[in-house]
Formats: C-alpha cells, sequence, structure tokens
C-alpha cells in the first residue's frame, strides 16, 4: 500500500489549519461487499476460520469489538466475521488522498497514542445515532514481536462509558503469516480467530474500569512464537528472518547496536554470533536456544537500565513528512529529532523547533516498519499535526524509540 507526498515549504504547512472534523457515516453496503470480495484469496489461502458464538450470543445489537493487531489481514478476517454494519477506528494517514472512500466505508480516523476526546463522541454517535457496531484495535499499533502490545488504561473507562456489549477477537497465526519485520513477505500459515462476549451490558455495569482493563489484560495476552513451537506450526520460507534486525537491534553477545543482520533464516551480528530461525520459530545457536519475544524483552530491560543510569539519549538526522490535512503526506526535507529523559524535540535543518513532546504525553509512541513502502519511522505530533519521522541512517532502530518512550512512560508516571 502506497501513500501520496508531495515536497513543501515546512513553514507553509504548519501554517495551515488542521484538518476539519467529520461525524462518522453509515457504512456502504456496497463498499462492504466490495472489500469482502477483495479479501477472499487472502483469507483462503490461509485457511482462514473463526469461532463466532461471541458474535452469536448478541441478536443484531450494537456492540464494541476489540481486536487484537498482528497485521493488515486483521481487517479482511474482521470484513468475514462482522455480519452487520459496522464503523472502523483506524488510523488517520489511512485517509490520505481517499477520505470520501474511507468514511463511506465506515471509517473513524484518529491518530495513534494520540489523546483523542473526539474520537469517543464519534465511537458513541456510530453506536447510537448510526445503530452500527465499532471495530477498534485497542493496541493501536502492529506487534513487533508476536506479544500483545501495551493497552491503554482509557479502555476500560471507554466500555464504562459506552455501555453496549463487547466482543473480544484475538487471532492466531496472523502474525506468523506476515510478521510486520519480514517486509510484506507473505508465509503459508493458517489463521484461526476465536470470539468472545466479553463483557455484556449487567457485567460492565458491575465492574469498574480497573476490573475491566485486569479482564482484557489477560485476554490480550498471546505469544504467537509460542504458540508456534507448542503446536508445531512450520513456517518453511527460507526468507522468514530477512529484517529481524529491525526487532532484535542490539547483540546480546557483544552488547553493541546496528550489526545484527536478518538475511535468509539467519541472524548475525559483525562480532561473529549468529543464530538461526528455526521453522518452529526458535532461534538457536551454539549458545543455546532463545526466542524473539525473549531477546526483545531483554532490549526492554536495556533500555530501561539506559534510561535509569541516564545514559539513554537519541540525536538523529531525519526526513521529515508532515500530516496537517488529507491531501498528501508533506515532505519538509531533513531536520534533526531527539529524545531523552525530557521526551521528544524535533527541528528542522535550520535548528527552528517546530514539535515538542513530554514522556508523560502517551504510554507510547507510533514507530512503523517500512510504513506504507517507504521506509521505518516514528511519528509524534497531537490532534492538529502529525510529524513522521525518517532516520536518515537505515540502522537507527525505531523499536529502541518505541521501547524508551514506553518506559519514560512508566517512570514519569510513577512520579
Amino acid at each position: 500500500m502506497k501513500i501520496k507526498m508531495i515536497k513543501a515549504d515546512a513553514a507553509d504547512i504548519l501554517s495551515r489549519p488542521p484538518i476539519k472534523h467529520e461525524r462518522p457515516k453509515k457504512q456502504s453496503k456496497l463498499l462492504r461487499a466490495v472489500v469482502s470480495a477483495a479479501s477472499k484469496k487472502e483469507l483462503s489461502d490461509t485457511e482462514f476460520t473463526y469461532d463466532g458464538k461471541g458474535f452469536d450470543q448478541l441478536g443484531k445489537r450494537p456492540c464494541l469489538v476489540l481486536m487484537n493487531h498482528s497485521c493488515f489481514l486483521d481487517l479482511k478476517a474482521a470484513f468475514r466475521m462482522i455480519k452487520r454494519p459496522f464503523s472502523i477506528v483506524c488510523t488517520s494517514d489511512g485517509f490520505v488522498g481517499k477520505p470520501s472512500l474511507m468514511y463511506s466505508l465506515g471509517c473513524i480516523p484518529t491518530e495513534k497514542f494520540v489523546p483523542d476526546y473526539s474520537l469517543v463522541r464519534d465511537i458513541k454517535f456510530a453506536l447510537n445515532k448510526l445503530g452500527q457496531s465499532v471495530l477498534m484495535y485497542p493496541e493501536a499499533s502492529y506487534s513487533f514481536d508476536g506479544t500483545a502490545t501495551p493497552l491503554p488504561d482509557s479502555v476500560g473507562a471507554l466500555i464504562k462509558l459506552l455501555k453496549v456489549p463487547v466482543v473480544t477477537v484475538i487471532t492466531h497465526g496472523a502474525f506468523l503469516h506476515d510478521p510486520l519485520y519480514n517486509g510484506l513477505r507473505l508465509r503459508r500459515v493458517k489463521v484461526t480467530a476465536d470470539t468472545d462476549l466479553t463483557f455484556t451490558q449487567d457485567s460492565i455495569s458491575k465492574m469498574t474500569a480497573d476490573e475491566i482493563n485486569a479482564v482484557l489484560k489477560d485476554r490480550f495476552s498471546f505469544n504467537a512464537f509460542e504458540e508456534q513451537r507448542n503446536n508445531k506450526i512450520a513456517v518453511t520460507e527460507d526468507f522468514r528472518a530477512i529484517g529481524l534486525e529491525r526487532v532484535l537491534y542490539k547483540c546480546p553477545v557483544c552488547k553493541c547496536e546496528g550489526g545484527i543482520k536478518g538475511d535468509g533464516t539467519e541472524v548475525k551480528c559483525t562480532c561473529g554470533a549468529s543464530w538461526t530461525l528455526s521453522e518452529y520459530g526458535e532461534l538457536v545457536s551454539d549458545r543455546g536456544i532463545t526466542t524473539v519475544p525473549e531477546w526483545f524483552a531483554w532490549e526492554r530491560e536495556q533500555v530501561r537500565k539506559e534510561i535509569l543510569s541516564d545514559e539513554y539519549g537519541l540525536d538523529i538526522e531525519v526526513e521529515i513528512g508532515i500530516m496537517t490535512d488529507v491531501k498528501a503526506i508533506y515532505d519538509v526535507g531533513r531536520g534533526r529529532l531527539t529524545h531523552d529523559k525530557n521526551g521528544f524535540v524535533l527541528k528542522t535543518a535550520d535548528g527552528k523547533e517546530i514539535f515538542k513532546q513530554s514522556p508523560v504525553y502517551s504510554y507510547s509512541v507510533y514507530s512503523d516498519y517500512f510504513w506504507y513502502e517507504i521506509a521505518d519511522m516514528v511519528c509524534i505530533g497531537d490532534r492538529n499535526k502529525l510529524f513522521y519521522c525518517f532516520p536518515v541512517d537505515k540502522t537507527v532502530p525505531v523499536a529502541k524509540i518505541r521501547l524508551a518512550a514506553e518506559e519514560l512512560y512508566k517512570l514519569n508516571k510513577k512520579k
């Protein structure tokens, strides 16, 4: 999938007014049918099946659907499973170049990891005025390592406020079919989903927001690599390790960053250490066996130690893209992005500060690999403007930036 980018002057783009808010629209039956038809091949290739009991217990009442997020197949699966009109909470950059189409499909735009109070009103409007169910991916971003990404504490409060039944959907095999790090290389893996009527209107009224969050945390606890190993799911493609350096950016042997490379079925470091990604998802070496989630968890610990010892800091040259409307992403040239205990600061090439973001602004940050087939990036911003930062040095790990943002949020929240 591509996105429209236009070269522009930073001062001009920054002076433009923010996007005008629009209310959600009824989902077009025609577009729904078109998307469903276009989704058939990939769903067929993955032999997709699902347990629909969560929806069967609802009847025709509108509900909130919370689904885990592994790859783009998730949305195609949703069109197969949700047999009723529904709105889709999605990232606002998905509207660039095609706003009318997206609104007609029932999409509700929002910004990832940006406080958005208008989103609550839009969801209520879709449920109560349009009579549509609402699909939301509470993780907000694709999983990097095949495990659940943090859920915002606000989900419990949202469910209490909406007072509608909640169906949760957890897919199995979707991450193995199309892991974000592997650069859109699809694997032949069977995908299934289980649905559950997790909260009824009655149960919601008897629970606190914290109790709801605890149930969701348990429901959204999964490990794709563990499932692969336990169920002997073979991924036989010879490209399965390509791009793994995006996740496994720090070598556990030499402790250096930037020297790791995933190629074919091997993960190698310039220090000489190497691992083979087995058909069953294990990283095998003469030092023993580990897994991608275990390595990624170790990297998180290392980032936290850097922060606590005041050693963490990012200062990189980036290409800057700005979203201030849905016509295009505006390429305004190069600048510098810094990140430390005080948060993010973004400056243009001439040193002008154009955005600052505190460490407690959000519990995570929007980082992505091969964003719209352009490059790895990290995005900061607010409801008025979003700033897409593409590191000029391609070895800079955007995964580490996300881990650092999450750990800085936790530490500062405690204070």
